[in-house]
C-alpha cells in the first residue's frame, strides 16, 4: 500500500479542484492521496535536457 507510514502533508486547494479530483480517481479506482504522489513524483524527476 503505498503511502503507508508516510507523514501527512497538508496542501490548500479549492473545494472544487478536491472535488474533481476526488471524483475522477475514485472512477479510476485510486485515491487522491496516489495522484498528489504521481504528480510530485513526475514534478521532480531529473530533466535529461538540462
Amino acid at each position: 500500500m503505498p503511502g503507508k507510514g508516510t507523514p501527512r502533508r497538508t496542501i490548500r486547494v479549492s473545494d472544487e479542484q478536491w472535488r474533481k479530483a476526488k471524483e475522477k480517481a475514485e472512477k479510476e479506482g485510486r485515491d487522491v492521496s496516489d495522484v498528489v504522489r504521481d504528480c510530485l513524483d513526475e514534478y521532480t524527476k531529473d530533466d535529461p535536457k538540462k
